[in-house]
């Protein structure tokens, strides 16, 4: 099972074309969407949505995959649940580069002061990080300078923030997925 965390964008047409492509790893790829607009409550939200996908679910390796402010959630929330995550180009900062467009981007900070200390060492190793040379929304040389001692970082040279096309990624992805399954087989 992959869990699919949208973007700002929730309403894009690029978030069906991204699960119609995920479909290729796994047939069964589900939304989990969010308001984006008030991150304490989307933070509850997603922990009993993906709890309760998780319980409708016998796969034993699900991951989490998500892009841009996704990205962010399927981190926090994929660690929080024990399920390995991929981030496509994550926001690590909304509470910075989202000023004006969520109601409290104060709350991204108080997120991460609530979250687990040191959340990314305990989940090092369980994070692939996919991140776009043309990102013209976010500064992906810093978020490769905070991720890639914890998680492998891959460059992508074609696709701009919203990475609308992940085909030439799905290999990596579908690897990683797989990695976790022989983890639970022994």
């Amino acid at each position: 099972m992959i869990l699919y965390f949208h973007g700002f964008d929730a309403t894009s047409p690029g978030n069906h074309e991204k699960m119609r492509q995920l479909k290729f790893i796994d047939d069964d790829v589900r939304l989990i969407s969010y308001s984006t607009l008030h991150p304490r409550y989307d933070m509850q939200h997603l922990l009993n949505e993906v709890s309760k996908q998780l319980s409708m679910s016998d796969d034993p390796n699900p991951i989490a995959i998500g892009v841009g402010l996704g990205g962010y959630w399927a981190e926090r929330i994929g660690f929080l649940s024990g399920i390995p995550c991929v981030m496509l180009n994550p926001n690590l900062r909304p509470q910075d580069n989202m000023q004006g467009r969520i109601d409290r981007p104060e709350e991204y900070e108080d997120i991460a002061q609530k979250c687990v200390s040191e959340f990314r060492s305990k989940n090092r190793g369980k994070g692939l990080c996919i991140l776009s040379r043309h990102d013209d929304v976010l500064d992906t040389p810093w978020i490769e300078t905070q991720l890639a001692q914890y998680y492998q970082v891959v460059w992508d040279e074609k696709q701009p923030h919203k990475f609308p096309d992940i085909a030439g990624h799905l290999n990596q992805i579908k690897a990683f997925k797989q990695t976790f399954l022989h983890e639970v087989a022994s």
